[in-house]
């Protein structure tokens, strides 16, 4: 069994068990949440940075494979001389836990802060700390924790970090034990526990009453020997969401989800199947004139030969008829703006129902003020990708540019999921207290990742066949995604 599977099932357990108990996820900090090897690699090149030497410039963290502890041993793996090793030592151990060093170097491993705040999401839940650090790096740890997890909106409160009593490395076991004890009398039933060091999970498994408790080994860089490693604890290396969250159902209500692509048949079928309430068409006019459901031009991508499309007035039927959502991303400028809204018209669809989305140069100031004069209630949505400099260097600018959009009667903003700040984005735009949409999500722990920000709303081609959803995509450049199902997989 994986261990993101075990953690899930422990937790799904205590909920039923214990549903009036205030649960809690304990976590150790070092070689469980960050990565230590980015502390060794940056503590090294600033050896070389104070003392003008090039030995470590060119070291990687993928290089470090030893314990934060034995870095002597890869000085010695490095070939550095002898004399300078004697000189690096204890420059090393003078710098590592100093408070700019914890501050600039710790990196969480992948995927881990998201797990962090999925726990952090759920009702009468808690992630714990218990770490081997001195109460002496309390104020440090806690500063560089959260500044890390700033940005996937996961914050840890001082009451819930418990901290070695005793000096470096002295009695870590105990101190452990102990902690969980303190956790326990402050009322928590803990569920679960991940610690990287074999021999503090041999210490807990021998405690009495300890018996319900999921021990967790991240399996990264550890210190004591691997035959301590008590029966029974699950491992594991790669933190995700996927196993842990069991269907769209155990997702936050207040993030409406958004089918993206219902622009084909399959897609159209498996949609109204689906408990996603909103579907996203692409409209534009086919070379005739015709309404039709396809994302991409005719320029960027022309027609195959025996290419099919849906039409805009079969699909908005099926739509209407199906009670769903109808998200209407408009294609091809005002023109095609004009013809959905006296098709939308005619259906006298409430606007509850209804979501429209485009871009600003082709729609335009006056057919987003259209849309929303005729549709005052209905979802009013443009991508704001283009905005994301000035969020950055002017951003007194760009709230200008926002309120004027929301003028207009835009009352959501669209960020891909994909660009490299999109949390940054989002966490300004809802920090101004704007809706907001994440779109461009390829996976389903990417999706999962997008909703536990909390954003408004997510937008997903729904390619989640471990969900048995099989999305086909929209057919961005000429693409659909497919599918093969064994007979294995059948039976």
């Amino acid at each position: 069994m994986s261990w993101m599977k075990a953690l899930a099932d422990a937790y799904h357990t205590a909920c039923d068990r214990y549903p009036n108990e205030k649960l809690m996820l304990v976590s150790d900090i070092d070689g469980t949440i960050i990565d230590m090897r980015y502390l060794v690699m940056s503590v090294l090149q600033g050896y070389d940075q104070e003392h003008g030497t090039g030995y470590f410039t060119r070291l990687a963290a993928s290089d470090v494979d030893v314990h934060e502890n034995h870095v002597e041993q890869l000085l010695e793996r490095l070939a550095i001389p002898v004399a300078e090793r004697h000189k690096v030592m204890p420059w090393y151990l003078d710098h590592r836990w100093r408070e700019d060093t914890i501050l600039s170097s710790h990196q969480p491993f992948p995927g881990v802060l998201p797990v962090i705040r999925w726990f952090q999401l759920q009702p009468n839940t808690t992630v714990g700390l218990l770490t081997g650090r001195p109460e002496s790096l309390r104020k440090a740890t806690l500063r560089s924790l959260n500044r890390m997890g700033e940005t996937h909106l996961v914050s840890f409160d001082d009451d819930v970090l418990l901290m070695n009593p005793g000096e470096w490395g002295q009695d870590v076991e105990n101190s452990k034990v102990d902690g969980l004890r303190q956790f326990r009398e402050m009322g928590y039933h803990v569920f679960a526990l991940i610690d990287n060091e074999p021999r503090v999970l041999e210490a807990l498994a021998d405690e009495t009453g300890n018996e319900e408790l999921l021990l967790l080994h991240a399996d990264t860089i550890f210190e004591s020997a691997s035959s301590s490693m008590p029966g029974g604890v699950i491992e594991g290396r790669d933190y995700g969401l996927t196993e842990l969250v069991r269907g769209e159902k155990a997702l936050p209500r207040q993030v409406q989800l958004v089918w993206h692509g219902v622009n084909y048949p399959a897609n159209l079928r498996q949609f109204i199947g689906s408990e996603v309430f909103w579907a996203e068409i692409d409209v534009r006019d086919d070379p005739s004139g015709e309404l039709i459901l396809r994302h991409d031009s005719f320029e960027t991508t022309p027609a195959l030969r025996d290419e099919k499309w849906l039409t805009f007035d079969e699909a908005i039927a099926k739509l209407a008829n199906s009670a769903s959502g109808i998200k209407l991303d408009i294609k091809g400028g005002v023109d095609v703006l004009d013809r959905v809204l006296e098709s939308i018209a005619s259906l006298q669809l409430p606007d509850d129902r209804l979501w429209f989305n485009g871009e600003i140069e082709g729609i335009g100031e006056q057919g987003f003020r259209r849309i929303r004069a005729a549709h005052p209630a209905a979802i009013v949505q443009c991508p704001i990708g283009w905005l994301d400099p000035l969020l950055g260097a002017a951003p007194e600018e760009a709230r200008r540019l926002l309120e004027m959009l929301a003028d207009w009667g835009i009352g959501r903003f669209s960020v891909n999921w994909e660009d490299a700040n999109a949390r940054a984005m989002f966490e300004k735009l809802a920090g101004w207290g704007y809706d907001v949409n994440f779109y461009g999500v390829l996976d389903l722990e990417g999706f999962l990742k997008a909703v536990v920000m909390l954003p408004r709303s997510v937008t997903s081609d729904f390619n989640f066949p471990q969900w048995n959803y099989y999305g086909q995509g929209a057919g961005q450049d000429g693409r659909r995604l497919t599918y093969h199902i064994s007979q294995q997989d059948a039976d």
